[in-house]
């Protein structure tokens, strides 16, 4: 195909010839709703100096340079993440936003610090993603008291010192978990739960919610011991094979956090699909498959659009007015997907 030329790009944008140039070299100004249609026309067909046009747009415009770390850059959740922060960024319409996303490949204090640390030298607010550990919060209250905002995400951490957490209610994704195993069941039987780390407050609150629905209002139903799986998908597979061998009676399981796919590689394997009622987190590729071949019965999803979309926006704020009065909550609501409507 052809690249773009500067007449596609004034057919695209509804402007003139003549206004593309003066938005492109500065010479004269243009509204800014104009020069935001050149903008977004430039990027929709691919138009060379899409860069340049950029700058131009937003050359008088606050800057900020916001930093993230996220868990495990091989899941795709994780990839999904950085896309759509990547994105969020770019749809700030009163600020340059440079967003500068980085992951740490081990969930250890010394791991999490280093990264953030690094990530924080470059950066005026940081978002991230990390088990509760002393190191981490000593390293949160350092950074704090050098005029640096932290933010945890999807699970909460340095409560107290962090800026604000930024996700999901753990704790009714995990009775939401526990509703759907009790209401989907025949009749009672045993359970089970895995969680990635008793570190992460988010898979604490979510085992937590998933026992109290079970207690509460389905007291026939044996809650087996609470399975460690480091989020690795090789653990997972092993945990599970010994939990439906050690109980053959088993009605069925939530995956808190990650390795769900070692989960759903076993259910295939014993041929257990549609046997079992399976809950796990997050939408990708491969919980899709499951899904649309009964290996899972539901997928409890973080909505990282408008969690990008409503982070960004507390991250500025936080560089723009300084630290809040009190830590805060952001609570979204969370997406469910069953087979009928991925």
């Amino acid at each position: 195909m052809r690249r773009p030329t500067i007449s596609d790009l004034a057919k695209a944008s509804g402007v003139s010839v003549a206004t593309i140039d003066r938005v492109l070299n500065g010479r004269h100004r243009v509204r800014e709703e104009t020069a935001r249609r050149v903008y977004e026309a430039a990027q929709s067909i691919g138009y060379h100096a899409v860069g340049l046009l950029r700058q131009r747009v937003f050359e008088d415009l606050p800057q900020y340079r916001l930093g993230f770390v996220l868990q495990k850059p091989s899941q795709p959740f994780y990839q999904s993440f950085a896309k759509e922060i990547g994105a969020a960024a770019q749809l700030v319409a009163a600020a340059r936003v440079q967003a500068q996303v980085d992951f740490v490949a081990a969930s250890t204090p010394t791991a999490i610090v280093e990264k953030l640390k690094a990530i924080a030298a470059r950066s005026q607010a940081v978002a991230l993603v990390a088990p509760d550990y002393p190191a981490v919060t000593a390293a949160v209250e350092e950074l704090k008291e050098k005029g640096i905002p932290v933010f945890s995400l999807l699970s909460d951490f340095a409560t107290g010192v962090r800026e604000t957490y930024v996700g999901v209610d753990n704790r009714k994704v995990g009775r939401t978990a526990a509703w759907t195993i009790a209401r989907s069941a025949r009749h009672s039987g045993k359970v089970g739960c895995f969680v990635g780390s008793h570190r992460f407050h988010g898979h604490e609150l979510r085992e937590i919610g998933f026992r109290s629905y079970f207690r509460e209002n389905a007291p026939d139903f044996e809650v087996l011991d609470t399975l460690i799986n480091l989020d690795t998908a090789e653990i997972t597979h092993e945990a599970t094979l010994n939990l439906l061998q050690k109980h053959p009676d088993l009605i069925g399981f939530y995956v808190c956090g990650g390795g769900m796919e070692g989960a759903i590689t076993a259910i295939r394997e014993e041929g257990l699909a549609g046997k079992l009622i399976v809950v796990v987190n997050e939408l990708t590729p491969e919980s899709k498959a499951a899904l649309a071949d009964d290996v899972v019965t539901m997928v409890i999803g973080t909505p990282l659009p408008s969690l990008c979309k409503e982070l960004l926006g507390l991250m500025i704020g936080a560089v723009e007015r300084g630290e809040a009065a009190m830590p805060g909550q952001s609570f979204l609501p969370f997406d469910i997907f069953v087979s009928e409507n991925i």
